[in-house]
């Protein structure tokens, strides 16, 4: 729902449209690797569930206020795409490094 919804091709900003591919591919991969070691799982998706709270949260406030979503807090919601690859799917690579103390340094500069 969170990738591929209605108008989500229209939407999208082509550079991240063209990983939605690679995105699916790496929640394909979790779920067939989560049996195999449920605990780490567990604790990966709580932690980028954590961090898609606190966006979560900014976005809808920043909605509630009538301001605009700045190009910063819209980029971050592909970082925690990437952070799922890293996470879930290490094999499929991410553009570039990416990590949750990396995620969390990014979410205090773009909160200040």
């Amino acid at each position: 729902q969170l990738l591929v919804y209605k108008n989500c091709f229209t939407q999208t900003p082509w550079q991240h449209l063209s990983n939605i591919p690679r995105y699916l591919k790496a929640l394909n991969l979790r779920i067939q690797k989560q049996p195999a070691n449920p605990d780490r799982d567990g604790k990966n998706a709580a932690s980028v569930g954590m961090i898609w709270q606190k966006w979560q949260d900014k976005v809808v406030a920043r909605q509630q206020t009538n301001l605009n979503i700045t190009h910063d807090l819209a980029e971050y919601r592909w970082l925690i795409e990437e952070l799922r690859v890293s996470l879930f799917a290490q094999e499929l690579k991410t553009p570039f490094p990416v990590s949750i103390k990396r995620l969390e340094k990014t979410w205090a500069d773009i909160t200040r």
